[in-house]
């Protein structure tokens, strides 16, 4: 047995380097929340480890039930025909028993974390797991996916104080129209096979210059809410910086996909990925 072999098979499976959308803002979450309540950003070494399991198992299960739903649509597109859970590397048993694995290590997770945690890690995995059946029947699912993303800094300040607060919903918003707005972007490679195959997508109902208003107000709304979010939280000059970054990344994002849709890769990982470093980074500076 190749343990080597196995672990990259299912890194790729689940895209693990995706992981830099979701994580950075579910500790901004429990950064902001640990500072407000007492004054210090930092909020032990105990909620560091669980908040990062529970982001890494959220995000494996949810990738885990992608990949297996998904197998006959993967199949088909040249883009994914390649992925480990259509070319045989991940066969489906294995898949279901990661998809359980992690369901239940999540689960524990936010058991140990606090009750409201616990109560919430069922509807949680509900959510995470919607989004692969409804690009089969609504063009909701772009939103949808950022309900899932967005759900990171919920379960963040839910950590930390066992409630959930305003800027916490604002910060959450933003996520969620951030994310929308980029997988419409991501999703404009794949218009038509979308079409030949009666999949539902924003792209697909509406071509490649309406999507790409959608998805410019959708940004635009993430950058207000997260104006809100440093409101409501009454922060200070970084995280105002981290909003306007977020701002010009967005519209960089735009300008290389409008330019060029061979870069939507570049605009997708690239930027994005800077985007969540950089505004973490800030709200560090902010509450030290």
């Amino acid at each position: 047995m190749n343990v080597k072999k196995i672990i990259s098979d299912f890194s790729e499976l689940v895209m693990f380097k995706h992981s830099v959308f979701s994580l950075p803002f579910i500790f901004i979450a429990m950064i902001v929340a640990s500072y407000l309540e007492s004054g210090s950003a930092w909020f032990g070494w105990r909620l560091l480890v669980l908040g990062g399991l529970a982001a890494v198992t959220a995000r494996n299960f949810a990738m885990g039930v992608n990949r297996y739903l998904d197998r006959d649509i993967d199949v088909l597109n040249p883009r994914t025909k390649n992925r480990p859970s259509v070319d045989g590397r991940v066969s489906n048993v294995q898949m279901l028993g990661f998809v359980v694995v992690n369901a239940l290590l999540f689960i524990v997770i936010a058991y140990l974390v606090n009750t409201l945690a616990f109560q919430l890690s069922l509807p949680i995995l509900a959510v995470l797991g919607a989004y692969t059946l409804f690009k089969r029947f609504s063009s909701l699912a772009h939103l949808i996916l950022g309900v899932s993303l967005g759900l990171a800094p919920i379960a963040g300040v839910v950590a930390v104080l066992g409630d959930v607060t305003l800027w916490s919903l604002y910060l959450a918003l933003g996520v969620m129209f951030w994310v929308a707005g980029f997988d419409l972007l991501y999703s404009l490679q794949d218009i038509a096979f979308d079409k030949a195959h009666n999949l539902h997508s924003i792209p697909s109902k509406y071509g490649a210059k309406k999507t790409m208003h959608i998805a410019r107000v959708f940004h635009v709304l993430a950058v207000i809410f997260w104006g809100f979010f440093v409101c409501e939280a009454d922060l200070g000059v970084w995280a105002t910086l981290a909003v306007l970054f977020s701002a010009i990344m967005l519209s960089y994002e735009h300008y290389i996909v409008n330019k060029d849709f061979k870069k939507i890769d570049k605009a997708f990982f690239t930027v994005n990925g800077y985007l969540g470093f950089v505004f973490i980074l800030l709200i560090i500076l902010e509450v030290w």
